[in-house]
């Protein structure tokens, strides 16, 4: 996992970010906007000099005197008129989100043109449109499905463009983490190790913006919050509702709904299920225009016969009920902080759960009727992912246990499998 502290200070260049801009540079003209110096005033590069492997020895270890990222400059990088082709380009794209931003789509060009792109924001970017193009897909995707959030939502000029640079910025953090370890937006299939490395970028987001920039403390807070969820049930931190500010919650409901949508059945009534699946996790407010959108497109359709939703129904119960069990017998025994707080969380998401399950209705004694079942069955994956996440959230809160508290918990998460074959 990256040390925190190396990543709260920028006094030492990230390997991680380093490697992507030696990479970027290959094919773009990254040079230095100015002198780079050692903590001690050693020059290590000249201004105007291009990035190259001979600077990535030179910063080996060493202390800096400014932020790598605030002396070097991407000449052919991203501007704003590339972000309005890009934006152009993905009104064009035949994807789930089309119709959905094509309502908008002059807005989003007008807007677009218009957002400012600081120095440090500018050249990341550009890096990860060469050497990480899906992410700048995927920032892309977020800019415009979190403008046009806001636009339904009513809001002015200024709040249209700090969304939709706040969707442009908010996965920033993840070039400081090891690429071998996934991206946010895919995080459903990350292993718990993956899991430890992507829970930072939030986090590592909010420092970029806040010590090596000048955008607005609330955009920064809000890069920070875009994977927390009202209900305690999100990363980095388990913020809570009021703890959450507005623009957090946009950018959660943003990264929600793509993550959905990068899945094997990118459908947004699969989103509009995903975000209202477990009451009170994502601020509804904001999902008027995707159930709106949703409601014109084509139908969901059931992978699975209705017979065998149901039996994948009877599975899950079955193992939501042992993990409450299970959770409640460990939690009575009990003696380590550590672990009675990982259970704490284990249980207050399980809770979450089971009103979840409640409200979908679908625990009723009557069969899945075969009109019904590509909604129950989506209902059912979403609850599924939300029961195997809680593993890695109780492992993280948990940290280092001993041998014995470690020993329990993972018998608890090696049954939260929902029950699957």
């Amino acid at each position: 996992m990256i040390a925190p502290a190396r990543s709260a200070s920028f006094s030492t260049a990230n390997p991680h970010a380093l490697a992507t801009i030696l990479e970027a540079s290959k094919t773009k003209s990254i040079i230095a906007s100015r002198d780079i110096f050692d903590i001690s005033g050693t020059k290590l590069w000249a201004r105007d000099l291009p990035v190259s492997e001979s600077l990535q020895r030179k910063l080996l270890d060493r202390q800096l005197r400014n932020p790598l990222e605030t002396c070097l400059m991407a000449e052919d990088g991203v501007t704003p008129q590339s972000l309005v082709q890009a934006t152009q380009a993905l009104l064009e794209r035949d994807t789930p989100l089309r119709d959905l931003l094509r309502a908008d789509g002059a807005r989003h060009v007008q807007e677009a043109a218009h957002l400012p792109l600081h120095p440090v924001a500018q050249l990341l970017l550009s890096v990860g449109q060469t050497s990480r193009p899906e992410s700048f897909d995927h920032a892309v995707q977020a800019m415009a499905l979190s403008g046009v959030l806001m636009i339904g939502h009513g809001g002015s000029t200024a709040e249209v463009r700090l969304a939709m640079l706040g969707g442009l910025l908010h996965d920033l953090g993840e070039m400081y983490i090891d690429p071998r370890h996934g991206e946010a937006d895919a995080d459903r299939a990350l292993d718990f190790t993956s899991y430890q490395q992507l829970v930072v970028h939030p986090h590592v987001g909010q420092l970029l913006l806040s010590q090596l920039t000048d955008y607005p403390a609330a955009l920064a807070r809000a890069i920070a919050e875009h994977h927390e969820h009202l209900d305690g049930s999100g990363y980095p931190r388990a913020l809570q509702r009021d703890a959450i500010s507005p623009l957090g919650r946009l950018l959660a409901v943003t990264e929600g709904s793509l993550a959905v949508l990068r899945g094997e059945r990118p459908y947004l009534a699969r989103v509009s299920v995903a975000l209202r699946v477990v009451p009170g996790e994502y601020d509804l407010s904001w999902l008027g225009r995707i159930a709106e959108a949703a409601r014109i497109q084509p139908a969901l359709h059931a992978t699975l016969a209705a017979e065998e939703v149901q039996a994948r129904l009877g599975r899950l119960d079955a193992a939501l009920h042992a993990a409450h069990a299970q959770t409640a017998a460990l939690a009575a025994g009990a003696e380590a902080p550590a672990l009675k707080d990982a259970l704490a969380l284990a249980r207050h998401l399980l809770d979450r759960l089971r009103t979840g399950c409640n409200a979908s209705g679908l625990w009723g004694t009557e069969s899945v009727a075969a009109q019904d079942a590509a909604e129950v069955e989506a209902v059912e994956d979403e609850l599924l992912f939300r029961l195997r996440a809680i593993k890695r959230a109780a492992l993280l809160r948990a940290g280092d246990l001993s041998t014995d508290d470690a020993q329990r918990l993972n018998q608890l998460c090696d049954g939260l499998s929902g029950g699957e074959v």
